[in-house]
């Protein structure tokens, strides 16, 4: 910016420091919507990997309890298969009425702060709000991937001892993987994030196993 001293002598006055302000302004606003991006990106991914987990542990078990009593291999892939519509639709809706909360409730605090903020970012930060829909059909269809790891392992396998075995080796080898993932999503230590998740997997095997087979050894008749 130029301007005339009163001598007649023409200054100039550099807008550097005032560009350069503006400038580190904008780069820190670009980082911190980067930031926050990423953030929501390892959210979504770590409830996704969570999601696994549950139709993985859930129709492990199942069959495990089915297995108990049933040799059959048909009862044991139909209480599987009804097991993973059931708790793939039950997900989606807990997930949906949950995220549906959040976003009335942020529906409600843009509205509060509208006198404040500009309609511009109002729009923006509406985007921001997580989508419901997206959410159920994000929770059941992870539900649904983890839960086929099992049932594929039953699938193929006629005898019946080994079947119950591929099930129980397949199902540890996938708690590994996802307790790693959710670990380095987490940002926590793999190793005792896998240990935890595979021995809470093989509890809850080895549980409904064996609650089945003693009621079913105790002679109840249903």
């Amino acid at each position: 910016m130029a301007s005339l001293a009163p001598n007649g002598l023409k200054i100039t006055i550099s807008n550097d420091h005032e560009n350069g302000t503006n400038k580190d302004e904008k780069q820190f606003q670009g980082v911190e919507d980067t930031n926050l991006d990423y953030s929501q990106r390892g959210q979504w991914l770590r409830a996704a990997v969570l999601g696994a987990n549950d139709g993985l542990v859930s129709i492990a078990s199942l069959l495990m309890g089915v297995g108990a009593v049933k040799k059959d291999i048909k009862a044991m892939l139909l209480a599987g298969f009804a097991g993973l519509v059931a708790g793939a639709c039950s997900m989606a809706i807990g997930e949906f009425v949950s995220v549906y909360t959040q976003y009335d409730i942020g529906i409600v605090q843009l509205k509060r702060e509208k006198n404040i903020r500009g309609e511009k970012e109002m729009e923006i930060e509406k985007q921001k709000l997580p989508n419901p829909m997206k959410a159920a059909f994000a929770s059941a269809i992870s539900f649904s991937i983890g839960a086929l790891v099992p049932l594929l392992g039953a699938a193929f396998i006629i005898d019946y001892k080994w079947r119950l075995v591929v099930i129980v080796a397949m199902a540890s080898l996938a708690l590994v993987v996802f307790g790693g993932l959710g670990a380095m999503l987490g940002r926590t230590p793999v190793v005792m994030s896998c240990a935890r998740v595979l021995i809470g997997g093989w509890i809850a095997m080895a549980i409904t196993f064996g609650l089945t087979k003693l009621i079913d050894s105790s002679g109840l008749q249903f």
